[in-house]
């Protein structure tokens, strides 16, 4: 298994420096051959072309990199393929840039224009001959999956959807089984999934599996987010880690609001006429009001109202609220083009100039939405840690549709690791899933209507209670 492993990384090395060359190769042959002759052959020595050549080049690797360009056998084919469109069309909008800037007035693009459609069929080529090969030399790997919980339907599914990388050969409760038996089968398959296991069997199996290469996917606890964004504290012989508990720090919160008020007057200024086609469209098609306002939580519990374009009919919570879903006949045929590219929380660029939420951060829920969510997950105010953001860690690695217990563990994630360099990388993600259908799919109406289910459930048991109260003080 180590062996396999070791010929999988030796393999996506050979394919990743394979791309950056060809790529890189016909940068050069187009610098070399147009733009360098047209500026004049004296506009730089060898070292300076090198340069220019170098800076595309390293530019194109870090944007690959945030995108996921280079994952063949780890991401899915249409993925890798569109993260190489979006890199290298960044990257030919940066270099032409860069050619302006270098001879002083604006160039001709069609060379590059050209080079960027050549850059596209060698990409899909790329991809297409080595994802196949990869998926010939290793074929799906076969996993056992342990659960402790017996709704583990939705982490199935999501193993399920990659069919070409993972085969669940077989499915064991800890209930039903022995630790020892569990041991067997997973020396038997060589990989399992951990899923929602108590604490005690759960580091048994760890530490068993660790101990034989056993490799391991394990969906991780609330505490277990946390202390992966410890620090790790030399005081003394006794290993310790600090996990901080107080959001971000005064310098963070500075350049992060600095951040915020560029960008989002940047944006602004830029989305100001696709904003003003949107509020002219919604007017024309039902003469209702342009903008919805809703109360969201954030920062420390507290609420704002939150700014979007209308993509629902007027009162569409008349009857009660109800998350939207997938073919959800009260969003208007406006919404139907604005909601898949995201583009009705535009508005939300005032909200963020304001100070009432972040670019980046989790995101804002409703203040229904907290209080039934902390009636089932106690934990999930822990999120309120920092403002509410436009986009962020669960927007860009979940769904519109992830169930609130990972929405949480995602956007702990996110504040235990902040840095201004992961805002800049979810920044550029942004780009990649505003275009991805998945991303914004509607509530899974079975686990919308069980937590609020619960939750009113809940209150309607708790007002004969507090009536009691009030009649006894009475």
């Amino acid at each position: 298994m180590k062996r396999k492993n070791e010929y999988k990384g030796i393999y996506t090395t050979f394919t990743m420096l394979l791309n950056i060359a060809v790529i890189t190769g016909m940068y050069a042959y187009v610098w070399y051959t147009f733009y360098r002759r047209i500026m004049g052959n004296n506009i730089f020595r060898g070292p300076g072309n090198l340069l220019v050549i170098a800076v595309y080049a390293a530019l194109y690797i870090i944007l690959q990199n945030v995108y996921g360009g280079f994952k063949i056998g780890h991401l899915k084919l249409s993925d890798v393929l569109f993260a190489g469109l979006l890199a290298n069309l960044i990257n030919t909008a940066f270099a032409y840039a860069q050619i302006c800037l270098i001879a002083g007035a604006v160039v001709q693009p069609t060379p590059l224009i050209f080079l960027f459609f050549a850059d596209i069929a060698v990409l899909v080529l790329w991809g297409m001959f080595a994802d196949l090969l990869f998926y010939r030399l290793f074929p799906p790997r076969e996993i056992l999956l342990i659960v402790g919980n017996e709704h583990y339907y939705k982490l199935r599914s999501n193993f399920e959807s990659r069919y070409e990388k993972f085969q669940i050969a077989e499915d064991i409760s800890i209930a039903d089984s022995d630790l020892e038996t569990i041991k067997q089968k997973a020396l038997q398959y060589g990989s399992v999934i951990l899923y929602d296991i108590e604490a005690k069997n759960r580091n048994i199996l760890l530490k068993f599996c660790f101990e034989n290469s056993v490799r391991v996917y394990v969906t991780p606890k609330i505490s277990d987010v946390i202390m992966r964004g410890g620090s790790v504290v030399d005081l003394f012989d006794t290993p310790l880690v600090l996990c901080r508990n107080f959001g971000l720090t005064f310098g963070q919160r500075l350049v992060k609001r600095a951040m915020d008020i560029a960008l989002s007057l940047f944006g602004i200024i830029v989305a100001s006429p696709i904003m003003l086609l949107i509020a002219v469209a919604i007017k024309i098609e039902d003469g209702g009001p342009v903008f919805f306002k809703q109360k969201r939580a954030t920062l420390d519990n507290t609420s704002f109202k939150i700014l979007k374009f209308r993509s629902m009919v007027v009162d569409a919570d008349k009857d009660g609220f109800k998350g939207a879903t997938s073919n959800d006949k009260r969003i208007t045929k406006v919404g139907k083009l604005i909601r898949p590219f995201r583009l009705d929380e535009l508005p939300q660029l005032f909200n963020i100039l304001k100070g009432d939420m972040s670019v980046v951060g989790p995101r804002p829920e409703r203040v229904e939405h907290m209080k039934a969510y902390t009636s089932e997950i106690p934990e999930f105010p822990f999120r309120l840690k920092v403002k509410g953001g436009l986009t962020g860690y669960a927007q860009v690695y979940g769904k519109y549709n992830t169930t609130p217990l990972d929405k949480l563990k995602l956007d702990l994630i996110y504040i235990q690791n902040y840095s201004l360099r992961l805002d800049i990388k979810l920044l550029l993600m942004t780009l990649k899933i505003a275009f991805q259908k998945e991303s914004t799919e509607g509530f899974d109406e079975k686990e919308t209507k069980k937590i609020f289910q619960n939750y009113i459930k809940a209150q309607e048991e708790s007002k004969p209670k507090t009536e009691e109260k009030k009649n006894e003080k009475d």
